[in-house]
């Protein structure tokens, strides 16, 4: 799974007036801009001005360094990178990589091991061992061997300890939850800066996780392929009062090796990038980590994804590889209000 996803955007402009639906006054946003995690990173605050800006920042910055010193696996330096390393005995981990290894068990165990934490080395081996702005867009050949992967009930976590255990040979990876858990970490630091006022919306390439009071009418949020697309009023828009919005695709963070596509969702029964039907799905949820794993495991689950969603009552989006797009749940039609 990727560690660096990016399809849902904020409908805000850095220093522009937005005007959420229903408004008929603009209604200004506060917005800052990075990079971390390998995405593209944004910042917005409901109210207040350039100091509260820069003490939400400041705070959302120390969670993101945090989880890539912790979770990532194109570091060599990095927790998750020594961890993988010594697989084969059990390690006492930090608490923050203990909480996204419980959130990415959970996942496995929700999803029926759609979403599986033990996928790194197939990752790998499909051709996404960088960052991936580091992949060449179409590279040699690779040899996959499509296989299965170990499957997360061979890992062991303990929270009373914060204890681990891999078997030797088994790569962890954690990028299906771990940048929708910054997302959420984030915006809860954020509005903490803040001393809990106002509110805050934290986007990390799409995995947008929302804290506070919303701005008046709610936030806005545009519904792209690519959070690099440039805001367009033909796209569809939904507005949320709060809880979080993940989108999983198979066309963004897409490789040719040797004239065979790739991308980075697998599917754990094959060992190899997942063949779906859907090639886009956005998923609303409570969470930023549980919209995340529920948008990964609806490209997985291919046909079967519909009937899943609905029974969890989590609203959804999913765009067909022909374009067809289908609204589940309480996904609303254009223009009206998802939660």
């Amino acid at each position: 799974m990727t560690a660096a996803r990016s399809h849902t955007r904020a409908g805000a402009r850095s220093g522009s007036h937005i005007r959420p639906r229903g408004m008929t006054t603009p209604s200004i946003l506060l917005r800052a801009e990075d990079w971390a995690l390998g995405t593209r990173v944004r910042l917005v605050l409901a109210q207040g001005d350039q100091a509260a800006l820069s003490l939400a920042k400041a705070a959302m910055d120390a969670v993101l360094r945090d989880i890539d010193d912790t979770c990532s696996r194109f570091r060599k330096d990095s927790e998750l990178t020594r961890l993988n390393a010594g697989a084969g005995r059990e390690h006492a981990v930090s608490p923050l990589l203990g909480r996204a290894i419980a959130e990415a068990l959970r996942a496995a165990a929700v999803t029926d091991g759609d979403v599986d934490l033990t996928v790194g080395g197939a990752v790998r081996r499909a051709g996404y061992d960088v960052d991936f702005a580091a992949i060449p867009a179409d590279g040699g050949p690779i040899t996959v061997t499509a296989r299965p992967i170990p499957g997360w009930r061979l890992v062991r976590y303990a929270a009373a300890g914060h204890r681990f255990y891999a078997p030797a040979g088994i790569e962890i990876d954690l990028g299906a939850t771990a940048k929708a858990l910054a997302a959420d970490l984030a915006a809860g630091a954020a509005l903490e800066a803040l001393h809990g006022t106002g509110g805050v919306l934290v986007s990390l390439g799409g995995d947008i996780a929302l804290a506070g009071t919303p701005p008046p009418g709610g936030w806005t949020i545009q519904v792209s392929e690519d959070s690099g697309a440039p805001l367009d009023d033909a796209s569809e828009r939904i507005t949320l009062q709060s809880g979080a919005i993940a989108t999983s695709s198979t066309t963004v963070r897409r490789w040719v090796r040797d004239g065979v596509e790739q991308h980075h969702i697998i599917d754990p029964r094959t060992g190899a990038p997942a063949r779906s039907p859907w090639r886009l799905a956005t998923v609303v949820a409570d969470t930023c980590v549980d919209a995340n794993i529920a948008s990964t495991a609806a490209i997985i689950r291919g046909e079967r994804a519909g009937p899943w969603l609905v029974e969890r009552a989590l609203p959804a989006r999913l765009v067909a590889n022909d374009g067809t797009v289908v609204r589940l749940g309480r996904w609303p039609q254009p223009a009206e209000v998802a939660r």
